[in-house]
């Protein structure tokens, strides 16, 4: 099944397009080397620009936004966020009863959004913005992004049944909560298939039509640990830093095809206080300084970044300054900067929680 979704994207597209398994032309080596020149100046001075002005946000109203991970957490506030924007909501978690929940929470935004709609035409205002926000729905779909089979069969449903996606949310997440040493295999592969493989699927699924129309929008929440790690989680650290590449690679090879169109963005927060991680502690002294961060604050700077075609953002800005002398500095230096933070050892607690949950439930359950 898996090899067949490929092919149906080859189908669709037009003759000279790039092929659905990836987005470079062929014969292009050559014609890398035209001068379209894009000064380096002119770039610093853009990116300056958009720190000290803020661009205009882009509206989503009416387009087809496909979130992973919905049922709970950053998932659920996406899936808000973009309703409040009057986006197509296509919601996909592995639990049915939390994304149905999250489902019924965008409903209640619909239906103030279109009671104000009609409030407003009533009184003969804001016509011409209610016309092309009629119609909001949100569908559910139970998938396990993890099984590649189920991520392409699924696509193909939401295709069949709620059109093509123009914005793809990869927000699904797992941790595993275990020493390396002491963390089964298959739990590894878990964290690995959720966290970084399943990113693959899903964008080879809805890639090819946003190819072929040159407009879309792929976003990744990945994590501040894929741009520097500490110890205890080396599969979530290894999976977040796969994701990264993959995202950062997947932009590259965007630029290369000339599809401006399709915009990316790349989401690194510090610990978010989704009770993922609960437990987790850095030095008590810096705490204070860098406290874990309010999940709807971390979603609506996300938001921002993903309205503006900001292609990457790290939320609080100081992952910047972190990630930037992890880069330059040698390691034992880096070592030294872990262990004044507290970081070095930071997951420590939220493991022993783990475990002592593991353990009680093993007790209760009488294994």
């Amino acid at each position: 099944m898996a090899g067949a979704l490929p092919t149906a994207g080859a189908s669709r597209r037009r003759p000279g397009h790039p092929a659905a398994g990836g987005v470079s032309r062929e014969g292009r080596c050559d014609e890398g080397w035209r001068l379209r020149p894009r000064p380096l100046l002119w770039a610093f001075v853009l990116a300056a620009a958009r720190w000290l002005v803020r661009p205009k946000e882009k509206s989503v109203a009416g387009q087809v936004c496909l979130i992973t991970g919905a049922g709970s957490g950053l998932g659920r506030l996406f899936a808000l966020e973009f309703a409040r924007r009057r986006a197509l909501l296509v919601l996909w978690d592995i639990n049915t009863q939390s994304n149905e929940e999250t489902a019924g929470m965008v409903r209640h935004i619909y239906r103030d959004l279109e009671a104000a709609d009609a409030a407003a035409l009533q009184a003969g205002n804001g016509e011409e913005e209610i016309l092309p926000q009629c119609n909001l729905q949100v569908f559910t779909y139970t998938c396990d992004v993890g099984k590649r089979e189920n991520v392409y069969l699924t696509a193909e449903r939401v295709r069949k049944e709620v059109g093509e996606v123009s914005v793809l949310v990869n927000n699904a997440g797992v941790v595993s909560g275990h020493h390396l040493l002491e963390c089964p295999d298959e739990l590894i592969e878990r964290t690995m298939m959720v966290n970084c493989h399943a990113h693959f699927w899903t964008t080879k699924a809805f890639l090819p039509t946003m190819l072929e129309i040159n407009h879309g929008h792929i976003v990744t929440v990945a994590s501040s640990l894929g741009l520097f790690s500490t110890a205890g989680v080396e599969d979530y650290c290894a999976s977040k830093f796969g994701v990264v590449g993959f995202h950062e690679s997947l932009s590259h090879e965007l630029k290369a095809a000339e599809k401006d169109g399709i915009k990316t963005t790349l989401v690194c927060p510090y610990l978010v206080d989704t009770g993922m991680f609960r437990g987790c502690r850095i030095r008590k002294e810096i705490e204070p300084f860098l406290p874990p961060l309010k999940p709807d604050y971390c979603v609506k700077q996300a938001m921002k970044a993903i309205l503006t075609d900001q292609p990457m953002i790290c939320t609080p800005r100081l992952m910047y300054i972190v990630t930037f002398m992890k880069s330059i500095l040698p390691f034992e230096a880096v070592v030294c900067m872990y262990r004044f933070l507290g970081a070095d050892k930071c997951m420590y607690p939220f493991i022993a929680q783990r475990k002592q949950a593991t353990n009680n439930n093993e007790a209760k359950n009488g294994i």
